[in-house]
């Protein structure tokens, strides 16, 4: 998508991590309409709420006369398709790693004529997660680098996305389990994590670490004998913009803990 000069557009975000993006470039007030998930990554409180690429009521649309609407991870095709008869520009973002997400924000910088804004969100991004990294290698000391299992769903059980898995690796962790991916209980059990991170799609801090200690499976691991089962608030860690700061931060602070 090209812009000429300074275009001020009408978004509608339906992705929590679009609209934090939009709201670190500055451009706010050229939101028109969010999703529910939106208020817990933004200060976007008082816009309408709509639905997000997963499920949304497109009749809705229309009346905030968008310009442009932005979406990311996770898409239902069927969702998708609908949006795309509308006559309104659609981005599409799947972001996979940090890199792709710092992409994503030089895109959106670009789209908004805030690739300034771009760069420095991107900066301090990586600014931060140096400081976390930092940490984690003093609390290192030549000792060996935490088993960390983080979930992003329990049922099918589903690991946290690549991204979290490079922050594990920047809070001093690696991942024993291929991320992004459905994994068994086997599995885990046979990766015997020391840390187990819990971060359930959608549910804020309301998961679980009860259930996961008491599951049968996991009686042996590491992560289970030693009460090493972390909480995670969701959006930290699967909103894959500027708050995953706040996320390799928390990670930091869990693999120190244990």
């Amino acid at each position: 998508m090209r812009i000429i000069g300074r275009t001020r557009h009408r978004i509608l975000s339906l992705a929590p991590s679009a609209t934090s993006i939009v709201c670190a470039l500055g451009a706010r007030r050229e939101l028109v309409g969010v999703t529910k998930w939106c208020k817990d990554v933004a200060p976007v409180a008082r816009l309408p709420r709509l639905g997000d690429c997963w499920t949304i009521d497109t009749t809705r649309i229309t009346p905030l006369r968008p310009t442009l609407i932005i979406g990311s991870v996770p898409y239902k095709g069927e969702t998708v398709q609908e949006i795309l008869k509308l006559p309104i520009n659609f981005l599409a973002m799947n972001p996979r790693s940090l890199a792709d997400i710092e992409a994503d924000i030089r895109m959106l910088g670009g789209i908004l004529g805030r690739a300034d804004a771009a760069e420095k969100v991107v900066a301090r991004m990586r600014v931060q997660f140096s400081i976390v990294a930092k940490a984690a290698s003093r609390s290192l000391r030549g000792e060996e680098r935490l088993r960390v299992y983080a979930e992003a769903w329990p049922k099918p059980r589903i690991s946290s996305p690549p991204w979290v898995a490079e922050l594990v690796e920047i809070a001093g962790g690696r991942m024993v389990v291929p991320a992004g991916t459905r994994v068994s209980d086997e599995e885990v059990a046979r990766a015997r994590p020391d840390v187990i991170v819990i971060a359930w799609a959608a549910t804020g801090s309301r998961a679980s670490a009860k259930k996961t200690l008491a599951l049968t499976a996991w009686q042996n691991v590491p992560a289970v004998v030693n009460h090493c089962v972390h909480v995670v608030r969701d959006e930290w860690l699967n909103t894959p913009g500027p708050i995953l700061v706040r996320g390799a931060r928390e990670l930091g602070r869990i693999l120190q803990k244990c």
